[in-house]
């Protein structure tokens, strides 16, 4: 079977960030060492077969996505684990990188399949849920989401979410709804601010909805990756599709015949340079139709991380629809989920409300000249028209 083992490695602690050239070369290293390989050898020396790699580096380190043929899921990820290590350890510049993540994150029709491929003394527990929360690494973290789960397992978790908050660098707490003392607040709660009826938030809700968005970006980017390889290998698109989507049949059903590998990749792409300026602080506006829908499932990843963990309560459900209402402009692209609205940005009620074109062709499409979109996801450029010898001044 084929797992997508997802691989976060690290710089050592204390080195300085790396600048773009050290980005090019790590991923050149990386890549190199990838190609060398064909096959890795697993346990009781099992053959595990490596079919495809992705390899993209960000300033603290790289995300490796490895795709192997093997018999169960744990050798495949026992198995990369272990070549990735090999591959950082004898790659003299990144000898000190550590692997801080190797994991399969398993589709729950594809994980009732893995659980029928396993068997022996060594097999999984039979529980889907469990060997899911088992392959989100929840056990490193020192707490486990049993549904039967302690307090203070739930308080562990907590603070997991809550410590990741800071990563979310283009915010402070006031985007979540909290309301610093020069506003007239008290630094947030059920009984700040009773008089101005203007909602608010604790800090605590602040931390937990910003780490959860944190949480999120992963588990999209992840899952992002794993659509576009799979309608890359099945050279289809998510309407046709025999395999399960985790994403992309998410986005608005009307287009699902044009969301192929191609697509794939471009939405990957932006929601990356998205959760990029998100947090590394330099985030201003969304760009373009694709960020808002991008957003759109990183706020539903974040909202089904804490309901998980069972804490999407009143205060922080409020603290990310003000996040929300703060950063979308408009909300017009859930017209998109809305057959009855199908082409009212092409009416004319449309153009004098002064709706962006918001057909799958005009996705990718800054909003203005002031807003980015990665050069990959962007539209190529209109060739301009040669001009006509009726229109060549003559001397």
């Amino acid at each position: 079977m084929t797992y997508a083992v997802s691989v976060d490695t690290r710089i050592a602690g204390g080195t300085a960030e790396m600048d773009e050239l050290q980005r090019v070369g790590a991923g050149a290293l990386l890549e190199d060492g990838f190609e060398s390989v064909e096959e890795i050898a697993g346990p009781d020396g099992m053959e595990i077969k490596l079919l495809d790699t992705f390899v993209g580096v960000y300033p603290g380190g790289a995300l490796l996505k490895v795709f192997v043929d093997a018999p169960a899921l744990e050798f495949a990820e026992e198995s990369v684990r272990e070549l990735v290590e090999e591959l950082l350890e004898r790659t003299e510049l990144l000898s000190d990188w550590t692997v801080e993540r190797c994991q399969v994150e398993l589709h729950p029709d594809l994980a009732k399949e893995s659980l029928d491929a396993a068997d022996g003394p060594d097999a999984p527990p039979d529980d889907v849920e469990s060997r899911r929360a088992r392959l989100m690494g929840l056990a490193a973290g020192a707490a486990s989401t049993d549904a039967t789960g302690t307090a203070a397992e739930t308080d562990a978790i907590r603070t997991k979410i809550r410590t990741l908050a800071p990563r979310l660098a283009a915010f402070d707490a006031g985007m979540f709804g909290v309301l610093d003392a020069e506003e007239g607040g008290d630094g947030g709660g059920e009984d700040a601010d009773q008089d101005s009826g203007t909602p608010t938030t604790s800090p605590e809700d602040a931390e937990l909805a910003a780490g959860a968005l944190i949480w999120g970006t992963d588990v999209l980017l992840d899952e992002l990756f794993q659509d576009a390889h799979a309608l890359d290998r099945e050279g289809t698109n998510v309407a046709e599709c025999d395999g399960p989507m985790w994403l992309l049949d998410e986005l608005p059903p009307r287009y699902a015949l044009q969301y192929d590998a191609r697509f794939a990749r471009r939405f990957l792409v932006t929601a990356i340079a998205l959760t990029t300026r998100l947090t590394e602080g330099s985030f201003l506006q969304l760009s373009c139709v694709a960020e808002e829908l991008a957003l759109r499932l990183l706020l539903h990843e974040a909202e089904v991380t804490l309901d998980t963990f069972g804490l999407l309560d009143e205060g922080v459900s409020a603290a990310l629809e003000c996040f929300a209402a703060l950063v979308y402009e408009d909300m017009d692209h859930e017209w998109l989920y809305d057959d009855a609205m199908d082409g009212i940005d092409e009416s004319e009620a449309g153009e004098a409300l002064g709706i962006t074109p918001m057909g799958i062709a005009n996705w990718f499409t800054p909003f203005n000249k002031d807003r980015y979109v990665h050069p990959y996801a962007a539209d190529e450029p209109e060739t301009e028209t040669e001009q006509s010898p009726s229109e060549d001044s003559s001397p």
